[in-house]
């Protein structure tokens, strides 16, 4: 059958199952089995219990439970309204005030987290209702929120950086490392946007007085934030370090998190079985989808598609500029159906070998995907992160779309840096490594 007329019937059979409300994880597999049945090949049952065993017992993939435990421990302690104490009388002389809690709070719970749904759901939940009851606009304070809530995605220790790691075969200590950069960076842009918005717009900036507290009580609140920067400090430093790999370290996360929910008082029977509840779930969930996305990439490869693919972009003479773009507006209109670690491993095993032949660094590539996919979540009909920020606030999901813009903006322009100045998220991996 013909290499357009196969692509044209898989990619319709993933669309209308979509539609209809097929998982994720189950649409992946249902596609390949199409794509098998097309090449009449008879073996889908061995192929298919072969791939899910080889696609779930990779060690590596140990340490995506176990962050996301980690997460979920934090969640349910009171570190996370620490964070908002902590930072809030900091924060009062610089033009924007409260409105830059948002975005350190959620950059600080993001590399605790690793999620971006709950980063959002975590610190939206403390500071919308402040931001609120101070007499910040609204816009503003649900635009910093959703685009402060997509760092989950890539300041580490980062799932979907796990995730690509697996998938694209590349060291995930190296993606965390050559993660932080560019998240700094998405912090900076954030913050240095608040600023110039709230000079542009006084009047929608509230005086209070907070402005006036002693240095002793700045000093005082700033106690509440060492407990979460220490566990930041001990996981992401042991593996920079090289003194363990990502999965001890999540394991040692998850040790420090319920050590300080026990001395905060909040680790109960209840709070540690929903932790571990919502752990389950969230690793089942991803453990699935994966397991679909390599079945998918088995049956794509007897029929030869990523080659196919490859060769088909190789005759075109793309430029990487060309390559990129195509595959930025890909990602996106993909981001907007699915959630980001789906349109991770169903598209990478496809684009890696456009991505081998064009010369494009593999570490480097991963932080590019992240941003895409970080720029989707915020992107309607049904990113992610708009979902989120909806059911905290009640607000028309085009409301909190339109809030969270400025901030999809500042993440391309900070794609557009990456990809003029690389080293921004190679330096610090490869200098490591020498």
């Amino acid at each position: 059958m013909d290499f357009v007329v196969i692509s044209i019937v898989l990619v319709a059979s993933m669309l209308l199952m979509l539609a209809i409300g097929v998982w994720v994880s189950l649409a992946l597999i249902g596609v390949g089995i199409i794509g098998l049945m097309l090449v009449d090949n008879g073996q889908i049952g061995l192929l298919f219990g072969t791939t899910t065993w080889g696609a779930s017992t990779n060690w590596t993939l140990t340490a995506l439970p176990m962050f996301i435990w980690m997460g979920e421990v934090l969640f349910r302690t009171r570190l996370a309204s620490d964070l908002f104490e902590g930072l809030t009388p900091w924060l009062n002389r610089l033009p924007g005030k409260l409105l830059h809690v948002n975005v350190l709070s959620c950059g600080i719970f993001a590399a605790v987290s690793g999620s971006s749904a709950a980063t959002a759901a975590t610190i939206g939940r403390m500071t919308l209702p402040e931001l609120k009851k101070a007499g910040y606009s609204d816009r503003m304070s649900i635009g910093t929120l959703a685009g402060s809530g997509t760092l989950g995605l890539l300041i580490p220790p980062s799932i979907i950086l796990i995730v690509y790691g697996v998938a694209a075969e590349v060291s995930i200590s190296r993606l965390f490392i050559a993660g932080a950069l560019p998240g700094l960076l998405l912090v900076f842009l954030f913050m240095g946007y608040i600023v110039i918005w709230a000079l542009l717009n006084k009047d929608q900036v509230p005086q209070d007085d907070a402005a006036d507290l002693s240095f002793r009580v700045k000093l005082k609140a700033l106690k509440k934030l060492l407990p979460i920067l220490g566990l930041i400090g001990f996981v992401l430093g042991s593996i920079y370090a090289g003194f363990t790999t990502p999965t001890e370290a999540a394991a040692l996360g998850v040790f420090g998190a319920l050590l300080l929910a026990f001395v905060t008082g909040t680790l109960n029977m209840t709070t540690f079985n929903e932790s571990l509840l919502g752990a389950v779930k969230s690793s089942c969930m991803i453990g699935l989808i994966l397991v679909g996305a390599h079945f998918l990439s088995l049956a794509m490869g007897f029929l030869g598609i990523p080659r196919s693919l490859a060769a088909s972009i190789g005759s075109l003479d793309l430029t990487v500029f060309q390559l990129l773009a195509a595959l930025t507006l890909l990602f996106v209109i993909l981001g907007c159906f699915l959630d980001g670690i789906s349109v991770v491993v169903l598209t990478v095993s496809v684009v890696m070998p456009m991505i081998e032949q064009a010369g494009i660094d593999l570490l480097w590539f991963g932080i590019f995907i992240v941003l895409v996919v970080e720029m989707s979540q915020i992107t309607p009909p049904v990113g992610f992160n708009l979902f989120v920020i909806q059911s905290l606030t009640g607000k028309n999901i085009l409301y909190v779309a339109r809030a969270a813009l400025p901030f999809f903006l500042l993440i391309f322009l900070a794609l557009i840096l990456i990809y003029i100045f690389p080293g921004i998220a190679t330096y610090l991996p490869y200098s490591m490594n020498q």
